[in-house]
């Protein structure tokens, strides 16, 4: 069996993310520890991308960019284009290389994280799409490799989040929606295991209460921000006889999308029937008919301030910590108030 990160670590009486930082030639591995590094990995036989008699090369810093489950994303979905814009954006003006790698829930569980990064050369990661219940999730705050994660709270050495405030953001949507009349609202949450589902769902519920109203239960369904699963959870909750909501909330545009379809193959008039709101702020979102209302989030900028913040850590410039980027509620088409004389309720 082939020799892995933890046999060196073990050996050489380091922890693995030490092995990983004097594989990717960081300053803080004094010389000494280097060289009982190499020599365990020697006599291991264990050989990453890097190789031990290059480590003290001198070379640019080698970002990556991870993306978890993107074969499971959806093409109208430009998310993770547009964060490696922003990423992009910044490495170019710093002179850093950026590498993009793809991983899912089985290579999580295959391969540890340390192991993963220090396999490709990476000095720091930037980590997109990534869960709470994903194998990296807990590995990677203990892991020492500078590591900045987008929309997941992430603490420990070296490490640091990009988010909106999504709690927020949910909030001031909602509000609008209860500002025009609605009462009868169906929410469309993401995966169950996503933060961003987590505190959008909670902005939901502090804006209902601020207008004495308790959700149910019966309001509130997955899509896991999923087009194709948002239009059958959504079409079957409209044909359920359960009470015809007067707005549809989704946490995402492509579920809103969804939606969309799913109304209108029951035979409802958008926003005349009901309305539809998003969350992200799709350009696509300007294309629908009609335009969708959506919550909007800058997604380069989001990926621009990440790599600005994992290049402070991995310089020591800063520790990480939070990073709140402003959110805007884009006021469309899809979206009315509920008419005079007629019930919420539909």
């Amino acid at each position: 069996m082939a020799a892995s990160i933890q046999d060196v670590a073990k050996l050489a009486g380091v922890a693995i993310g030490t092995v990983s930082r004097a594989f990717n030639d960081y300053p803080d591995i004094r010389p000494e520890t280097k060289q009982r590094i190499v020599e365990a990995a020697r006599t291991l036989g264990y050989t990453p991308n890097i190789s031990a008699r290059n480590l003290s090369a001198k070379k640019p810093p080698n970002i990556g960019l991870i993306v978890s489950g993107l074969l499971e994303g959806n093409s109208k979905d430009n998310l993770v284009y547009l964060i490696l814009q922003g990423v992009l954006s910044y490495t170019k003006t710093k002179g850093l290389e950026l590498a993009l790698y793809t991983t899912d829930s089985k290579e999580q569980r295959r391969r540890s994280y340390t192991e993963f990064c220090a396999g490709h050369s990476i000095s720091g990661t930037i980590l997109s799409g990534i869960t709470t219940d994903d194998a990296y999730f807990e590995e990677l705050m203990n892991s020492g490799i500078p590591t900045v994660a987008l929309d997941v709270p992430i603490h420990g050495q070296r490490v640091g989040w990009i988010s909106i405030d999504n709690r927020a953001a949910a909030r001031e949507a909602m509000a609008y929606l209860l500002s025009l009349g609605h009462r009868r609202i169906l929410v469309v949450s993401g995966k169950k295991n996503a933060h961003v589902s987590d505190v959008r769902a909670q902005g939901v519920r502090e804006a209902l209460e601020a207008e004495g109203l308790v959700a149910q239960e019966c309001d509130l369904i997955h899509g896991d921000f999923s087009e194709e699963l948002a239009y059958e959870r959504v079409k079957a909750r409209l044909r359920s006889g359960a009470g015809m909501p007067s707005a549809i909330f989704c946490f995402s545009d492509i579920m809103a999308m969804g939606a969309m379809r799913a109304a209108r193959e029951v035979g409802l008039r958008i926003p005349d029937d009901i309305s539809v709101m998003g969350f992200d702020g799709l350009s696509l979102g300007e294309l629908t008919m009609p335009p969708l209302t959506t919550v909007a989030q800058d997604m380069r900028a989001m990926g621009w301030e990440a790599a600005r913040m994992l290049h402070g850590i991995m310089e020591h410039r800063e520790k990480g910590g939070y990073t709140i980027l402003p959110h805007q509620l884009l006021l469309r088409e899809t979206v009315s108030p509920v008419e005079v004389g007629k019930s919420a309720a539909g």
